[in-house]
């Protein structure tokens, strides 16, 4: 055989193979789609000694359950179920055992349903079946002494390992010109879906739009790089927010969130920075409350162990802080512009996502869902686009003038500046 009838084989068999390999990929894909588990619908059914919570499905996953104390809750665990339910599914007013449950992503291809108990219970069934509507999901629970559950949540937090930190996002590309990073933390997240406004918007989406909004803003002013620590619906601890912030060498955290109050007539934006004593009132609840954000995924919370360190330790924490103070004011100048500041804008107290010794970080509260005025700001595009705008004016300031601190000659202590 010739050599130009060799290639045209190799050339054909190439070709064969090429189409094999794409086909069996559209198969692989095909395959993965059909055995893609949905969660339809939810509901309690009450009976005489038990609750039992139902989810429909779209098969028959896995299903591991056990409770945990402090607060009292069961989690039941599921490979990825995709949770296709209204956004108030998980309200259950007037069940004698469930006081309340959350559901979706609790990491990469992993899913949790965490249920709030009104007092111990005992599992007697948390597992798959085939019912005559089609597959679902059955927890079944029943009243139990407290000794009981305390025992039975300590052995199985003995048994259940360490939950894994989620993986780290991948960090966008180093930029010849070496841009600094800014890190934008949207709030909450997959299974704690953070607050509701009255017709079921949830401050996790709302934050992660907003984040989405900004980083195009910031990347759109070319002076730095922008990574987010979650750009999909996926929980992630605090501890893990702070980590990716550091590890990626942030010039600047800004953790984006939009609460509820009892009061409904406050609104506007507040910005917070981290502190050991708090500003006032509010802000005291505002961290108490987000402190405990990973509760909201089943996890226990842990103590503040705190960080001891040196004088050089010292002096990085307290320079860090003091430009948290400078970007938090010059933020709240920006955003004046949009309309829309809390009474009282500029507070502090110990937010553990602020915490990071050595990266600038603010708080910034968008507004109050449960304020008719700010829930029609933060569900307007047009405005989110206005005030996504003012934040990366502010970011961008802060940016620069950081840039020219460090460019600027060091001054001896007459204040004349000295050769670098």
């Amino acid at each position: 055989m010739g050599g130009m009838a060799l290639r045209a084989l190799a050339t054909r068999l190439f070709l064969l193979a090429l189409a094999v390999s794409s086909g069996l990929a559209q198969a692989a894909a095909a395959e993965e789609r059909r055995t893609e588990i949905s969660a339809l619908t939810a509901r309690i059914e009450p009976l005489p000694d038990r609750s039992r919570l139902l989810f429909d499905l779209t098969g028959l996953p896995p299903v591991t359950a056990y409770p945990v104390a402090n607060p009292p809750r069961i989690i039941v665990d599921l490979p990825l179920v995709l949770f296709r339910l209204e956004a108030n599914a998980g309200l259950s007013p007037g069940d004698k055992l469930i006081k309340s449950y959350r559901y979706g992503i609790f990491a990469p291809g992993r899913s949790r349903v965490v249920i709030d108990l009104t007092g111990p219970a005992k599992i007697l069934k948390a597992d798959s079946e085939v019912a005559p509507g089609g597959p679902r999901l059955v927890i079944e629970l029943a009243p139990t002494s407290a000794a009981y559950f305390a025992a039975t949540a300590a052995e199985e937090a003995r048994r259940q390992p360490a939950d894994p930190a989620p993986t780290l996002p991948p960090v966008a590309a180093k930029l010849s010109t070496d841009k600094p990073m800014v890190v934008i933390d949207p709030g909450h997240g997959g299974l704690d879906m953070g607050a509701t406004g009255k017709h079921g918007e949830l401050e996790k989406d709302v934050v992660l739009e907003f984040a989405r909004a900004l980083r195009q803003k910031i990347e759109a002013g070319g002076r730095a790089r922008v990574l987010l620590t979650r750009d999909h619906d996926m929980f992630l601890p605090l501890a893990e927010r702070v980590r990716i912030a550091r590890e990626n060498n942030a010039s600047l955290f800004v953790s984006v969130h939009a609460d509820t109050l009892a009061a409904a007539h406050v609104e506007g934006a507040t910005v917070y920075t981290v502190s050991e004593r708090a500003s006032d009132a509010e802000a005291a609840r505002m961290a108490e409350k987000e402190n405990l954000a990973d509760q909201a995924a089943g996890l226990e919370s842990k103590a503040d162990a705190g960080e001891v360190g040196d004088i050089l330790f010292e002096l990085t924490r307290r320079e860090t802080r003091s430009y948290s103070r400078q970007f938090s004011h010059s933020l709240i100048s920006f955003w004046k512009e949009v309309g829309a500041i809390n009474k009282n804008p500029n507070r502090s107290a110990g937010f553990v996502v602020l915490k990071a010794f050595d990266v600038p970080s603010v708080l910034l509260e968008l507004g109050y869902l449960s304020s008719d005025k700010d829930l029609a700001r933060l569900t307007s595009q047009e405005w989110r686009e206005r005030a996504a705008q003012k934040t990366a004016e502010a970011v961008d300031a802060f940016i620069s003038e950081r840039s020219r601190e460090a460019r600027a000659p060091a001054a001896d202590s007459s204040g004349a500046a000295r050769p670098q």
